[in-house]
């Protein structure tokens, strides 16, 4: 006789979302040295910094910080609906993919853009851009992937409810943590440099 190792359906949902938590702590390992490599190369080239600050599309930039707290609320609200059993989760995760996928458009077409800018870049103003895409794309990987993850839920959401949501829960902890990601480097590279002038 096969014996699990949870005794309740509450420890199951404890041991998922504390795996979760374990998973984003290693996630941290990812964006910490570029983190670091910001601030070595805001100190030692300031003037560059904010010169490649400059050139970031700021409107752009700040109307996707406001789709990514939508969508953090979508999320959280789809959350909500899972725990509850209101019928709602499949609306709520289709507009997080949405406004997911709107972020990504957007972000798409900044980085057009600014490959002109990168081709009239020189010296240290280079590093600056080399940790903006290396920064930016590796949250729109993470934001890929939660994309695909959303996409799995909504494909199961008849299985979720009062008594068993935890794949929601965890998954909504993750896309939050791709949208506090973002809560930094917003301010990184479009606001801290343009201001600091």
């Amino acid at each position: 006789m096969t014996t699990s190792p949870f005794d309740s359906t509450l420890e199951r949902r404890e041991a998922a979302t504390l795996g979760m938590w374990a998973f984003l702590a290693t996630e941290v390992l990812f964006f910490g040295p570029l983190f670091f490599g910001y601030v070595h190369g805001r100190l030692a080239s300031p003037d560059a910094f904010v010169a490649g600050s400059h050139h970031m599309h700021i409107v752009l930039g700040t109307l996707n910080t406001a789709i990514l707290m939508t969508s953090s609320l979508t999320m959280a609200l789809g959350v909500r609906a899972a725990r509850t059993g209101s019928g709602s989760l499949k609306t709520m995760l289709t507009l997080t993919a949405l406004l997911g996928l709107t972020f990504l458009g957007v972000k798409g077409s900044e980085y057009w853009m600014e490959a002109k800018e990168v081709a009239n870049a020189s010296g240290a103003e280079l590093q600056f851009y080399f940790l903006y895409f290396a920064m930016t794309g590796l949250h729109a990987l993470h934001m890929t992937i939660g994309l695909g993850v959303i996409a799995w839920l909504w494909r199961h959401a008849r299985g979720f409810g009062r008594h068993y949501h935890a794949p929601v829960e965890v998954s909504g902890l993750y896309w939050h943590f791709v949208d506090i990601v973002w809560v930094f480097l917003y301010p990184m590279f479009y606001l801290l440099e343009r201001y600091s002038a």
